[in-house]
C-alpha cells in the first residue's frame, strides 16, 4: 500500500501513515503538500496523508486551500502525539549549540524552551529533514527539533526530551483518496461552503445541522482569495453524508450557500 506524505523518513507525517495503514504501508516521501495532492489525483499513489490541524498551533492553512482546489476525497483521519526532542551530531554537547533547525510549527511548539536558551532559530521544511540536514552538512554547533525516531534513523544524538511547551501536543491528519469511505455507524463528514452575503445567512446555515441534532465538531473560515473580505467555511460534523439527516442538512445548506463541496465521509477517530 503506497502512501505519500510530506517530509523525510522519521517525520511525524510518516508516523501518521503507519498508524493509519499499519505495517503494510509503503511510505512515499515528497517535498511539499501540493505534490501529495498531485500524486493522488494522478493515480501515482492510491492514498496520501496531510496534517490539517495541531492541538496547540491550530490549522495548517495551505492544506485547507489545497482541498478547495483539488477534487479528492477524505477517507480517514488519524491523530499523532508529537513528542519533540532535541537532536545533534554524536559529538556535539548542549553547550556547543548555537543554532536550531526545525519545521516552523515544531519551533513554535517549543517556544519557551528555545527562548530560554536564546539560540538562533532557522525554519526547515520538515522536522526529520532538519536532522538530515545537520548530519549531511556536518553541523557540529547545531541541533534539530524532531521525533526520537528521526534520531534513530540518522544515527544522531538525543540531547533533550520533552521540550514542547505543552505535553498534550497532537496533530490531526487527513487521509486522501479518490473515494471516501463506506458508513461504519460512527462517522464524520467534512465539507466546504461559502455563505451568501446577507444578514443571518451563516446563522441559518448552521441551524440546518442543529435542527437535525447533528453535532458540529469543527468550523474554520478561510479567505476565498477571489473577493476581498469574503470567506469559505470548512465544516466537520458527525455522521456520514449518505445518512438521511446528513443528506437533508447538506441539501438545506445549499439554500444559504453560493457553493457546497463535500470533501468526504470517514470513520470518526477524534
Amino acid at each position: 500500500m503506497m502512501v505519500t506524505y510530506q517530509g523525510e523518513p522519521g517525520a511525524y507525517s510518516e508516523m501518521a501513515v503507519f498508524k493509519f495503514f499499519g505495517n503494510k504501508a509503503e511510505p512515499v516521501p515528497c517535498k511539499d503538500f501540493r505534490s501529495i495532492f498531485e500524486s493522488v489525483k494522478s493515480g501515482a499513489v492510491p492514498h496520501g496523508v496531510v496534517p490539517i490541524e495541531n492541538s496547540i498551533e491550530g490549522s495548517v492553512n495551505q492544506n485547507y486551500d489545497l482541498f478547495l482546489n483539488y477534487d479528492l476525497k477524505v477517507c480517514g483521519e488519524v491523530a499523532v502525539k508529537l513528542a519533540h526532542v532535541l537532536i545533534s551530531k554524536p559529538d556535539t554537547k548542549l553547550e556547543d549549540i548555537n543554532t536550531v533547525y526545525s519545521h516552523p510549527q515544531a519551533l513554535a511548539q517549543c517556544r519557551l524552551y528555545l527562548e530560554e536558551h536564546k539560540w538562533e532559530i532557522i525554519p526547515a521544511y520538515d522536522t526529520a529533514g532538519a536532522v538530515k540536514l545537520i548530519k549531511e552538512q556536518n553541523l557540529t554547533d547545531a541541533a534539530a527539533i524532531a521525533s526520537e525516531k528521526a534520531a534513530d534513523i540518522y544515527s544522531m544524538k538525543l540531547l533533550a526530551r520533552d521540550i514542547a511547551d505543552n505535553p498534550s501536543n497532537y496533530t490531526r491528519f487527513l487521509v486522501l483518496s479518490n473515494q471516501d469511505a463506506e458508513p461504519t455507524g460512527d462517522d464524520k463528514t467534512s465539507i466546504i461552503f461559502s455563505a451568501k452575503h446577507a444578514p443571518g445567512t451563516l446563522y441559518y446555515a448552521l441551524g440546518e445541522f442543529a435542527s437535525r441534532n447533528i453535532n458540529l465538531t469543527r468550523i474554520e473560515s478561510r479567505p476565498t482569495k477571489t473577493t476581498a473580505w469574503q470567506y469559505n467555511f470548512y465544516l466537520d460534523f458527525e455522521g456520514h453524508r449518505i445518512e438521511r439527516r446528513c443528506a437533508e442538512a447538506i441539501v438545506a445548506l445549499e439554500t444559504y450557500a453560493t457553493f457546497v463541496k463535500i470533501l468526504g465521509s470517514y470513520p470518526r477517530v477524534i
